[in-house]
């Protein structure tokens, strides 16, 4: 490779340019589109650095990116695939025994292994919009190339715990101010910024003399911890819940204790033997097929890229209860415009007051300033009168699940709105096509928005597809979920859509069990288990039994119309399927159990022993039997797609990757083998779908991995 200087260019033969500025080299990387360490990256990188060192005018080397961000993690394609040359490994190699300075200038992200092979360097510097972390955790795994072993020996052990097990991108200024970032340049001035940085360690390497330091070598904040297993014993503690069922937190919090209590080669292989076992495991395959699955659920096959999409600056919400204004929120949040609107003024204020303490609550967590609450509550406007939503380019209705109201407001909207505009309903299990028919003169501008409550907090948006939405709606509410911070997958029309329609079919077992002897605590306490945030029979006693009920239309004919009757509501009276203190910690209820098999007795029923096999079994199998439906009649694209759902809006559990990807661990075969050995006991009006069952049949998957 031939070098010149003075601004010419020499290509190395992987992803980077070598420049050579007076007695600085600046080695670029650019491998569209986020610079991931793939083997052309690694490749640029050798070769760059490799050029450096053989030229003997290069006194320092800056490390710098094009594009949008500083070099992003590992390629995660290249995982479980034969290693091709040249590895990481060798790059942090040459970086970090480099004879000659070598300055990371971040820009974007330093993301996992970007953010590795910077600690490789021998300074950093960033611009103060970057970010940095080692987020491999999110995916199952632990930051394989040393980034355990480097990141407390410069912030410390318990900034590094706080890094690593938790995933945090860190702002510039924070990666500052620990020690992470030697120095902020300007923005738009980071390659003049980071040579000038290089300059200047080239004069005081000159003036006080001495090597190089290596961040390796540095042991100062790492001994400091020593002697002190209570430090690691508090990040446990205190992330018991969160890391539940999680094998990489552990495997990491595992990694920063042999730094502390090892040398640096030691704590490298503890790291590398650690990050194998968790490549290989179920769990982080799991996690990696999630990763993949959320963003396969953004591509709408058949609708072409130049679709055209509506320019969403003004939004109108009908409904200012606890769903219409935790939407209004997520508007707001992103600088968008939002009319509220409500039937009266004591709903609308009501409404407007708990959007507030919302904000001021979050203001008081330190999320953002009381300016901040300021700036987005002025964005939101209320009124009474409907004809305010004339100029909105979209309008989401979210009044409670009745067809009539429903179908009157969108005969309304139809003649206030103006034409172009994207008309959606928040209905959580209604028809979107009959609601779509109200609008006359328009139904292909109908389409579902699902929020999840509370809808402020939520990620899962379920877009549902009417038999006449048109590209454009459909492509404006993925873009706006995605916008508001959402992800979103698609839906066709059926009753409860995919979350709910499955949601019931694990209900519908739930329920014969306690029909046959299982307890609602049994029950919950499975699933819970197995990873749930919590059972159905919590669920509903922290949701509220009365929701949908009527003390007025009760006949008792229900377990849940009797504790209803019985003011056995939930959390909120004190009791609902359980007991509750003053603190509402839940207990057994014998109450609850007297009625349980009081029900029982009226219909003949012996209560009988059913097993944690059987209750898991019977609840998980049903779900997957019910999407193996959902995806034969086409209200799915794609398995995938259903995994998104329930892993976004309904809490199962991400290392077991939602639902169908379960059921391919489990094995389709046996799945089907269990639903028909429990036979009658699934229910009367249970049936095995075709789908499942020729797939079972034939030793094909749902999902590919």
């Amino acid at each position: 490779m031939t070098i010149t200087h003075n601004g010419a260019v020499s290509q190395t033969s992987g992803a980077g340019t070598l420049t050579v500025e007076g007695d600085i080299g600046i080695l670029s990387i650019d491998y569209p589109p986020v610079n991931a360490l793939s083997q052309a990256t690694r490749q640029g990188i050798v070769d760059g650095m490799k050029a450096a060192a053989a030229d003997p005018n290069v006194k320092a080397v800056v490390l710098i990116c094009a594009g949008r961000t500083f070099l992003a993690g590992a390629d995660i394609t290249e995982f479980g695939k034969p290693p091709k040359a040249p590895g990481l490994r060798e790059a942090q190699d040459l970086i970090e025994n480099s004879a000659k300075p070598v300055i990371a200038a971040i820009h974007g992200t330093a993301l996992g292994g970007g953010l590795e092979v910077a600690m490789c360097c021998h300074y950093r510097v960033g611009v103060p919009s970057a970010k940095c972390g080692l987020p491999e955790v999110l995916i199952g795994v632990l930051p394989g190339a040393g980034g355990t072993q480097r990141l407390p020996r410069i912030v410390g052990v318990e900034k590094a715990l706080d890094m690593i097990v938790n995933g945090t991108h860190v702002p510039a200024k924070e990666c500052f101010e620990m020690g992470l970032l030697d120095e902020l340049v300007p923005e738009g001035e980071l390659r003049s910024g980071a040579i000038a940085f290089a300059k200047k360690v080239l004069a005081e390497l000159q003036h006080k003399g001495g090597p190089l330091r290596k961040v390796r070598d540095n042991d100062d904040k790492i001994a400091a911890a020593r002697g002190k297993p209570e430090i690691f014993a508090a990040v446990r503690k205190a992330n018991a819940k969160k890391f539940r069922g999680l094998p990489a937190p552990e495997a990491c919090i595992q990694c920063v204790e042999a730094a502390v209590n090892g040398s640096f080669e030691d704590g490298l292989a503890t790291e590398r033997r650690l990050f194998q076992q968790l490549v290989a495991g179920t769990e982080s395959i799991a996690q990696r097929y999630a990763f993949f699955a959320q963003r396969e659920a953004a591509k709408i096959p058949g609708i072409p890229a130049d679709t055209p999409i509506v320019d969403v600056k003004h939004v109108g919400i009908i409904g200012a209860g606890t769903m219409g204004g935790g939407i209004a929120m997520n508007f707001a949040n992103v600088g968008i415009r939002v009319t509220l609107v409500e039937t009266a003024q004591a709903a609308l204020d009501r409404g407007l007051g708990v959007i507030r303490r919302n904000y001021e609550n979050s203001a008081k967590k330190g999320r953002f300033t009381l300016e901040e609450v300021e700036k987005r509550m002025a964005l939101i406007a209320g009124t009474l009168d409907m004809e305010k939503l004339a100029d909105c380019d979209l309008v989401i209705e979210a009044v409670f699940e009745n067809m009539a109201v429903k179908k009157e407001i969108f005969g309304k909207l139809d003649r206030i709105v103006k034409p172009g505009a994207v008309l959606a309903t928040n209905t959580s299990a209604l028809d979107v096509n009959e609601i779509a028919s109200a609008a006359t003169s328009r139904p292909e501008a109908v389409v579902g928005m699902h929020f999840f409550s509370p809808a402020n907090v939520m990620k899962l948006l379920e877009v549902v597809r009417g038999a006449k939405t048109s590209a454009t709606a459909l492509a404006t509410a993925m873009q706006m979920g995605k916008k508001i911070g959402k992800v979103a997958a698609i839906s066709g029309v059926c009753p409860g859509f995919i979350g709910n329609r499955i949601l019931g079919a694990r209900g519908a077992q739930a329920h014969a069990m306690l029909m046959e002897g299982a307890m609602p605590w049994d029950i919950d306490r499975v699933l819970y288990d197995f990873g749930m945030p919590m059972g159905p029979y919590a669920m509903s006693d922290l949701a509220g039994l009365d929701l949908g009920w009527s003390k007025e239309k009760s006949r008792g004919s229900s377990i849940r119309e009797v504790l209803c009757e019985m003011d056995r509501r939930g959390q909120k009276t004190g009791a609902g399927y359980y007991d509750y203190d003053e603190n509402r910690n839940a207990k057994p209820s014998e109450v609850t159990r007297k009625v349980i098999l009081d029900f029982m007795a009226k219909e003949s029923r012996t209560p009988r022993e059913v097993s944690k096999d059987e209750i898991l079994e019977r609840c998980t199998y049903a779900m997957v039997n019910e999407g193996a439906k959902i995806l034969e009649e086409g209200i799915a694209l794609r398995a995938s797609d259903i995994d998104v759902v329930w892993l976004n809006g309904y809490g199962w559990p991400i290392y077991r990757g939602g639902p169908m990807f379960y059921a391919d661990t489990v094995g389709l075969d046996k799945v089907v083998a269990k639903l028909k050995e429990y036979g009658p006991r699934m229910g009367a009006n249970f049936t095995i779908s075709p789908l499942l069952e020729k797939m079972a049949a034939e030793g094909k998957k749902f999902v590919r991995t």
